[in-house]
C-alpha cells in the first residue's frame, strides 16, 4: 500500500525542536563564556561548569530510573567521550576566547561539520553524498563571510594565530566525541547514563589538569560569574548535550554538526540585542548563504535507519 510521503526530516518535531533549542542555547553560551575570562583560571571555570553538569546529568539518569551501572566497555567509551568532549574540547575553547572574540570562536566552530563528516566516513563507513558536499560548500562560503566580518568588526590581539589553533584543536576534540557517540558501542547504551559518566570522567580530568597548571581552586566573588557557571552547567550542558547527541545518533555526525551553522547566527542576533552589534551586508550575506547550505545538506526524505546489533559494520545513515 502506498501511503502519503513522510514529512521532510527537518519538519519532524523530534528533529527540528531539539535542533533549534540547542542552537538557541549554545548561541548564548559564547557570550557567557567570554564574560568569565579573567575572573578565574580557565581550567577551573571548565571544572566548575561540568561539576554542576555532572550532578544534573546523574539526577536526570535517576529520574529515568535506569540505574547507574555500566559495563567495562561502557565505561571505556564514557572515558573516551569525557576526555575528548568535556576535557580537551572545552579547555581549548576557553583558551581560544582569551585571544579571539566570542563571535569569531563561534564562527570557527561552525566548521565542525567538516571533520565530523570525514571521520564518520573513515571510522563509521557513512556515505558522503553529492547533496551533502554541495550544501557543505555553500555553508563554508557563508561561514567564510561571517569569519571575515567578525575579524573586521572586532580585530583580536596579536595572538590571533594561537587563538585559531586552540579553536581548531577544540573542533577536532569535539568531532572525536561526536563520532564516538554515533558508534554502535555508544548507541547500545542509554544516552543520559553515558553522558553522566562521561561528564564525571571529564570533570575529574578537568580538576586534575586545573590543579596542575593553575594551582588550588580559585573562587571568584562575582555573583554574575556563578550565575554564568550555573547557566552553562544546567542549560548549556544538561539540557543541550542529550538533545545534541540524540541528533548525532539519528542524523549522523555530519548532519548533526550543521547545528553549529545556526549557533554563530544566534550569537550575533543576541549580540545585536545586548551588545549593539551592527549587521553589515557581508554578515547578512554570509548568514543567508550558510543557512542555505545547511538546508541543502540536511535535505532528506527520511531519517537514517537505526541499526540493530546484528547489522553489518556499515551504518545505513548516509550524510545527504
Amino acid at each position: 500500500m502506498i501511503g502519503p510521503k513522510p514529512p521532510h526530516a527537518l519538519m519532524r518535531p523530534g528533529i527540528v525542536l531539539p535542533f533549534l533549542l540547542v542552537a538557541l542555547i549554545w548561541g548564548s553560551t559564547w557570550l557567557v563564556i567570554k564574560g568569565q575570562i579573567g575572573l578565574a583560571p580557565e581550567s577551573w571555570s571548565v571544572t566548575y561548569r561540568f561539576a554542576i553538569a555532572t550532578v544534573g546529568m546523574f539526577l536526570l539518569a535517576a529520574f529515568q530510573r535506569r540505574g547507574f551501572r555500566m559495563t567495562l566497555g561502557g565505561h571505556l567509551m564514557a572515558i573516551a567521550i569525557g576526555l575528548s568532549q568535556f576535557f580537551l574540547n572545552f579547555n581549548f575553547v576557553y583558551r581560544a576566547e582569551i585571544h579571539l572574540t566570542s563571535g569569531l570562536v563561534a564562527v570557527i566552530f561552525a566548521l565542525l561539520m567538516l571533520p565530523n563528516a570525514i571521520f564518520a566516513r573513515i571510522f563509521l563507513g557513512q556515505e558522503i553524498t553529492t547533496r551533502f558536499l554541495a550544501g557543505t560548500g555553500l555553508a563554508l562560503v557563508g561561514i567564510a563571510c561571517l569569519l571575515v566580518h567578525e575579524y573586521r568588526a572586532a580585530p583580536p590581539d596579536g595572538m590571533v594565530a594561537l587563538g585559531v589553533f586552540f579553536a581548531l584543536c577544540g573542533i577536532l576534540s569535539a568531532s572525536t566525541a561526536n563520532v564516538l557517540q554515533a558508534s554502535e558501542t555508544a548507541r547500545l547504551r542509554p544516552m543520559v547514563l553515558m553522558l553522566a559518566w562521561a561528564m564525571l570522567w571529564g570533570t575529574l580530568a578537568d580538576a586534575a589538569f586545573a590543579w596542575t597548571v593553575a594551582g588550588a581552586p580559585v573562587f571568584p566573588t562575582s555573583r554574575e560569574y556563578w550565575l554564568g557557571v550555573a547557566y552553562l552547567g544546567i542549560f548549556g550542558s544538561v539540557v543541550t548535550f542529550p538533545l545534541y547527541f540524540g541528533l548525532v545518533r539519528q542524523l549522523g555526525p555530519g548532519r548533526a554538526a550543521y547545528n553549529g551553522v545556526l549557533v554563530p547566527v544566534v550569537a550575533m542576533l543576541l549580540s545585536t540585542l545586548f551588545e549593539d552589534f551592527r549587521w553589515s551586508s557581508l554578515a547578512i550575506a554570509g548568514a543567508a548563504v550558510a543557512l542555505l547550505g545547511m538546508l541543502v545538506a540536511l535535505r532528506a526524505r527520511s531519517l537514517p535507519a537505526a541499526r540493530s546489533i546484528q547489522d553489518s559494520a556499515i551504518p545505513r545513515n548516509p550524510l545527504r
